[in-house]
């Protein structure tokens, strides 16, 4: 299976997105014979590590490189305000395909390839005229996106400088919106957040598949975990509003127990000096460690140091980090909405709690963590599942054959379409609803 696979980010030294991608390329070159389209930017730190695949550098530069001055400049230098950073993303991100499409279109129209991916970005937000300009199929994504802010935290959405949100359907109406999806042999999507905010035409060519991915030669489980009177409790992530750190310092207030133990949060960013004000004025110095920002080699030897994963993100698309912990064979505990629910619930593997307000969560976080302090056959067989389920659904190499059965069906050499994802989840849980998975 010959692939042209179009990567804009894919960088294995740089957080979330280009990870993403360069996990993905580097298992998809394992199982098919991949040429990747990526940004030149790109060019130091792939040029040597993907020495069995042709990697062709597209310089967008003249479109790019202003745009990002103006979306750094309209998100005040930090990580929040996504939305004005997708919008200023559109133009360059045309203007990659365009320049991807002038380079290959001779090989592209006298069969040099199967089939096209448009593998990064991953936003629904970004179309592609790659997938009217190929002449042999295209599969767009895995998408992820549509994830509506809970009501419940309307002030963590301004903090975020998300207000702009409001604005966020008008992408449909942008050029080669409807012709994307019209002319996308498969698009690949992730969780029901994403399926739902897809249009209604694509259903019978939309496959459910998270953009989520575990390494399991860095991300490895030590096994269970030996008999000891302090269990670790982690957080791993930025330090921005809705990844409520607030709300995970303020469970082990709450709770005598859980005060007894260890909270550490790995990460830095805009709420630190807050969240260490928190922390004084709560008197849990001794119980609360900021670790700093980390490596992923350091996140995973930290992971497989601890016992639960605790992650209380309210507006998490896919959550990556989570399946990470999974397979270090920490027990996830997440609030059941947008990626990290998708991901745990129904599984048996983990924790995923009842969206609610913060005054609502507060107890039934606590009541989670604490039946996992007192109950070590379940943290034990959680660990197990968790780590199972990571390896046999999220590995990059699995990932990776399921993708080209995808390129199989696209291309006519197989006749059904692949299934892979479970029942898919609801949206939200119901305030006041039981936490999930736990037995």
């Amino acid at each position: 299976m010959r692939a042209l696979i179009l990567a804009e980010d894919c960088n294995p030294d740089w957080p979330s997105l280009p990870i993403v991608g360069y996990q993905m390329v580097k298992s998809l070159s394992r199982v098919a014979t991949v040429t990747l389209a990526t940004h030149v930017r790109n060019r130091a730190q792939l040029s040597q590590r993907l020495p069995d695949t042709e990697v062709v550098f597209i310089d967008n530069e003249y479109v790019a490189a202003p745009l990002h001055k103006l979306a750094t400049w309209v998100r005040r230098g930090n990580q929040a305000n996504w939305s004005a950073a997708v919008a200023s993303a559109y133009p360059g991100s045309i203007a990659f395909d365009r320049e991807v499409y002038k380079y290959f279109k001779e090989r592209l129209k006298s069969g040099g390839f199967d089939v096209v991916h448009r593998l990064t970005p991953m936003s629904p937000a970004l179309p592609s005229p790659m997938a009217s300009w190929s002449p042999v199929p295209f599969v767009l994504g895995p998408l992820n996106g549509g994830l509506p802010w809970p009501p419940e935290f309307r002030a963590e959405l301004v903090r975020e400088r998300e207000t702009l949100r409001s604005f966020r359907g008008l992408y449909k109406f942008l050029p080669y919106h409807s012709s994307t999806f019209r002319d996308s042999a498969a698009i690949l999507a992730s969780f029901a957040h994403t399926i739902a905010d897809l249009p209604e035409s694509t259903r019978s060519r939309t496959i459910d598949f998270p953009e989520v991915g575990v390494a399991p030669e860095l991300f490895q489980n030590p096994g269970e975990r030996p008999e000891r009177d302090q269990l670790v409790f982690i957080n791993v992530g930025r330090f921005v509003p809705l990844k409520l750190l607030d709300v995970a310092i303020r469970v082990f207030a709450h709770s005598p127990k859980l005060r007894a133990h260890k909270l550490v949060l790995v990460g830095d960013g805009m709420e630190k000096p807050a969240l260490e004000q928190l922390v004084k004025e709560l008197k849990l110095e001794q119980v609360v460690e900021f670790a700093g920002w980390m490596n992923q080699t350091a996140v995973a030897a930290r992971l497989r140091e601890a016992d639960v994963f605790f992650f209380p993100s309210i507006r998490e698309l896919g959550g990556g980090v989570v399946v990470e912990a999974m397979g270090c064979g920490c027990v996830p505990v997440v609030i059941d909405y947008g990626g990290p629910g998708g991901l745990i619930a129904g599984h048996d593997c983990g924790t995923a709690v009842p969206l609610g307000t913060k005054e609502q969560l507060v107890p039934r976080l606590a009541e989670v963590l604490e039946r996992y302090v007192d109950d070590r056959e379940l943290r034990h067989r959680h660990s197990r599942a968790a780590y199972q389920r990571a390896i046999e659904h999220f590995a990059w190499d699995a990932k990776a054959r399921k993708i080209v059965e995808v390129y199989e069906w696209v291309s006519g050499q197989r006749s059904h379409k692949p299934v892979f994802g479970e029942p898919v989840p609801p949206l939200s849980a119901a305030p006041g609803g039981a936490a999930r998975n736990v037995a």
